[in-house]
């Protein structure tokens, strides 16, 4: 009887840990939401991880798409809703700091060439001007029709470029030459 009884527990357990919707992915403290809803698209935690340099952690970089995959390229061509979202969690990272990373970022994904799109990561890094605090988010939402919305801390800040500029912005994160090899891993869900 015991031994019918705990194991009709365990199955009943299983059962509804299976059936359990998905939480938040907890990154370094910060609460990751599975889910992220734009114009009328919601799109799937695909994975998130920490960006670390120097052994300091900077900031939890999530990645959102339709359906989940685990090819950066896909992801940074695909003409389809995404968004990714950064959450700093250290006082190290100033707009100084930022600005430089995120330049970085830009020639490394375009092998050095931002001509096509100079203009349009001129407008993005304006958004970099303003202080930047721990616990401040950015969210970067690429739509079809839109562009790149470019939200901190809930606000929308602008919508800057086109797919030309969406490719090389994700590509600071998933392209052959990203920020850290560790953080693109997490955020294509191979970690």
């Amino acid at each position: 009887m015991k031994k019918a009884l705990s194991t009709g527990f365990v199955s009943l357990a299983l059962s509804a840990a299976l059936s359990a919707p998905v939480s938040a992915l907890t990154v370094e403290g910060v609460d990751v939401p599975d889910t992220y809803s734009t114009m009328d698209t919601e799109l799937k935690l695909n994975g998130a991880g920490t960006r670390s340099k120097w052994f300091m952690d900077l900031y939890v970089g999530g990645l959102y798409v339709p359906e989940s995959i685990d090819d950066g390229q896909a992801v940074i061509d695909a003409d389809e809703p995404q968004a990714i979202t950064l959450h700093i969690i250290s006082d190290m990272i100033t707009s100084e700091r930022m600005t430089d990373a995120t330049l970085e970022g830009f020639k490394n994904a375009t092998d050095g060439d931002l001509s096509a799109i100079q203009d349009d990561v001129d407008q993005f890094m304006s958004v970099f001007e303003e202080e930047i605090n721990e616990g401040d988010v950015f969210d970067l939402v690429y739509l079809p029709s839109e562009g790149v919305r470019v939200l901190k801390n809930g606000a929308i800040r602008d919508t800057v470029g086109d797919l030309e500029f969406k490719k090389a912005l994700f590509g600071i994160w998933l392209s052959d030459k990203p920020a850290q090899k560790e953080l693109k891993a997490s955020m294509l869900g191979q970690r």
